[in-house]
């Protein structure tokens, strides 16, 4: 036993009113966090409406989501500690009534000012200058309401939400859409497709076209110059997940019904510049209809197409001039004209190397060979058609132009090799490691092992999100949702047996380091690039929940704090909610500006406990209408 050390008397009271006057400063300094407002409290025989409850138990949903005040204890600067503790930095006004529909990229006075050739003008001309840039909240429309579930909302949508008849008197026969009082009617046609999507379907079925029944051989799809994306809704069934975009032109609205319908969507157009996606993303590329001129320009459109489809891809085309003999005269052209726009689109497929499957009806159907081992030992001779330079970045998309030439497919070391690894099918593919990391394509550091961890890791991310976000964990809540840095996927991952998708993005900011929107889609996932600090190509109130990981970490010296979250509050419907998940210092900045914008938030602990600096920060949208 250790002996008994006795201190002078003196010595012991000096240790004591040290001791008591370090509590008191404590007590000083660090405050108790403030009890709960008056209005999270209601009396118990209170009913309010179920999207108010919804709110309020995002709240209070349990002890472990208790908000907590961060504002002078973790070692923030001055500057910094000063915004943390002010009130909201500032009141963010509302826009006036007429930008319910603002989309800052396309449509703008300034997008005139670019060329009409090849329709320069509609693709993305983001504003440049600050006085063009709104600083204000883009309002809901009168009459605004929370949109109908899934499967509801594929077939109807609230008239409200979207007001607009143009499409209503101009597409009406041909069942694209209609109105019935307060709800818009999807019957599922089309121009090609009169009689139904799901009866369309099957007849690229019947043609060959691996849709369902072929076990999951074709899981992502895109359409271009979508309509009302009934393609892309009625595909859903068949587990098929399809990225359809059209322009913001005379067809007014068409993309945000698609939205409202609970479709993945976005405004776009072939143009001048590549599609904002990777090269071998797409298994099946659709066109009905969709006034792209395939034919000229040396075949340009076709060859984006060619960039964007995997190997063994499917390209369907349907309306002019396929079957031309037949509708000649309801398309108003002579038969010597679509003759000769036919036999340009077959020998363009020819260039490509692609091979016609099957003219069956009003549909015909070509597929992209599996590598370009032959297509290189046809093309001993000069062609119209030759390969891109090997320096070219075949995954580029954000403002590149397209060229009139083909991006070579990765080499093979036999003819019955599929380039760039052959993907596994829907949906074994979400989990199995996707060609691109399991061929070392992303770097050493990136294994299949560092991919399982990481799909392990989102799903017990997403679990402690739907413990402190009521509308995330409330099945069919919430159907379009955003993920704004989203890696390898994993947060859509997480999510793929609740009824929703995710349009994962992956910065422009984070390709220098990774690009990773290629393994997004070999998960049989869909996403685009995006530059934060500008506006993204949809139309407001697009997405029911936002995902932000380390987002404004990545973008701290690039663009401000307030201008990505007016963005982000332009994107999201009225009860929408964010997720962000960063520094703390991070967020209690983040939150100050949120606060503002009517938006009410709270910061909750890291899924691994209170000891952890990167915190969880979830924000509720207010309901409000211009």
């Amino acid at each position: 036993m250790l002996p008994t050390m006795k201190l002078p008397v003196p010595t012991v009271a000096a240790v004591v009113a040290l001791c008591v006057a370090s509590y008191l400063l404590a007590v000083w300094t660090h405050p108790a966090p403030p009890l709960p407002t008056a209005s999270l409290v209601r009396p118990c025989n209170t009913r309010q409406p179920p999207e108010k409850e919804a709110t309020a138990a995002a709240a209070t949903r349990s002890s472990n989501a208790t908000a907590l005040d961060f504002s002078i204890r973790h070692g923030a600067s001055d500057e910094d500690t000063a915004v943390a503790v002010a009130a909201p930095s500032r009141r963010v006004p509302a826009c006036a009534a007429s930008y319910s529909e603002h989309t800052p990229c396309e449509g703008q006075r300034w997008s005139l000012r670019h060329p009409r050739k090849r329709l320069a003008y509609r693709e993305r001309h983001c504003p440049r200058r600050a006085e063009q840039r709104l600083s204000c909240l883009v309002p809901a429309p009168a009459g605004y309401r929370v949109p109908l579930r899934w499967p509801q909302s594929r077939d109807a949508a609230w008239y409200a939400n979207a007001p607009h008849e143009e499409l209503v008197a101009e597409k009406g026969v041909q069942n694209w859409i209609r109105r019935d009082g307060e709800v818009l009617r999807f019957p599922g046609g089309g121009t090609m497709f009169p009689h139904g999507a799901g009866r369309y379907v099957d007849d690229i079925a019947a043609t060959g076209v691996p849709l369902g029944g072929g076990g999951g051989a074709v899981r992502t799809a895109l359409d271009t110059g979508c309509g009302v994306a009934s393609w892309g809704a009625h595909l859903l069934s068949r587990d098929v997940l399809t990225m359809s975009f059209a322009p913001k032109d005379t067809h007014e609205a068409q993309v945000l019904f698609a939205l409202e319908r609970g479709v993945p969507a976005m405004l776009g157009i072939m143009a001048t510049k590549r599609l904002p996606y990777p090269a071998r993303a797409f298994d099946m590329a659709h066109c009905s209809r969709c006034l792209i001129p395939w034919s000229k320009y040396n075949g340009l459109y076709m060859v984006e197409v060619d960039r964007v489809l995997r190997p063994g891809g499917y390209w369907v085309l349907s309306g002019p001039p396929v079957n031309w003999e037949k509708h000649f005269k309801g398309w108003k052209r002579t038969p010597e004209d679509l003759s000769s726009e036919q036999s340009a689109i077959e020998a363009i497929a020819k260039s490509l190397c692609w091979t016609k499957v099957q003219q069956r009806g009003d549909v015909s159907v070509w597929q992209k060979p599996i590598n370009h081992v032959s297509c290189k030992a046809s093309k001993t001779e000069p062609v119209t058609l030759g390969f891109c330079n090997a320096s070219q970045d075949p995954d580029a998309g954000w403002y590149v132009n397209m060229e009139e030439c083909i991006t070579p497919l990765p080499e093979v070391s036999g003819p019955g090799e599929f380039a760039g690894g052959e993907v596994k099918r829907w949906p074994e593919r979400l989990t199995a490691p996707p060609p691109r990391i399991a061929g070392g394509g992303l770097g050493s550091s990136m294994t299949a092992e560092v991919f399982s961890e990481d799909t392990e890791l989102w799903r017990r991310r997403v679990d402690r999100y739907k413990s402190i976000s009521s509308g995330l964990a409330e099945r069919g809540r919430y159907r379009n949702l955003l993920d704004m840095n989203a890696g390898l996927g994993g947060f859509a991952a997480a999510l793929i047996y609740d009824p929703v998708w995710v349009m994962n993005v992956v910065p422009t900011a984070a390709i220098a380091n990774t690009n990773t929107l290629g393994v997004i889609y070999e998960r049989g996932l869909i996403g685009t690039y995006q530059d934060w600090c500008e506006a993204m190509s949809t139309y407001p109130r697009t997405y029911d929940l936002i995902h932000a990981d380390s987002l404004f970490t990545m973008y701290k010296d690039r663009c401000g704090k307030e201008d990505i979250l007016l963005e982000m509050d332009r994107v999201l419907r009225p009860e929408g909610t964010v997720i962000f998940r960063d520094d703390v210092d991070v967020l209690v900045m983040v939150k100050n500006i949120a606060d503002g914008m009517r938006w009410k938030s709270r910061i909750v602990d890291h899924e691994d406990g209170p000891m952890q600096r990167e915190k969880i920060l979830v924000s509720v949208k207010s309901y409000w209408t211009a």
